[in-house]
């Protein structure tokens, strides 16, 4: 299996990104598909997570510093997992990676496949 992530960029604080990531090549075993975040000298930072449970149902959750802010969706057609990013702050700077085929949202270790990363840059 494997993720493309897709979307990154520079943006304004205040603007929006919206990030992408699409799966193919095979399937999972297990429910949950999440976004992550690294900064620079940080630790990898859980952004949210979608489960599915049941029929065409995802449920997503949130970390605490983009509630509000951030909507994680399921696009089924697409097999792919969509950030919408608002109200974005330079303190959201950091390389942003899709991971899928967790039981639970946290923590990253959990997840068996990731994308390769994609670069989200706020300016102040």
């Amino acid at each position: 299996v494997q993720l493309q992530a897709s979307g990154g960029g520079l943006v304004q604080a205040g603007g929006s990104l919206r990030l992408s990531c699409a799966a193919s090549g095979g399937t999972f075993r297990s429910n949950v598909m999440g976004w992550f975040r690294q900064a620079p000298g940080k630790e990898r930072e859980f952004v949210g997570a979608i489960r599915w449970i049941g029929s065409l149902t995802w449920l997503p959750t949130y970390g605490d510093s983009v509630k509000g802010r951030f909507t994680i969706s399921k696009d089924n057609a697409k097999n792919a997992v969509n950030l919408q990013m608002n109200s974005l702050k330079p303190e959201d700077t950091a390389v942003y990676y899709c991971a899928a085929d967790s039981t639970v949202p946290q923590p990253p270790a959990n997840y068996i496949y990731w994308g390769q990363g994609t670069l989200v840059t706020v300016s102040s």
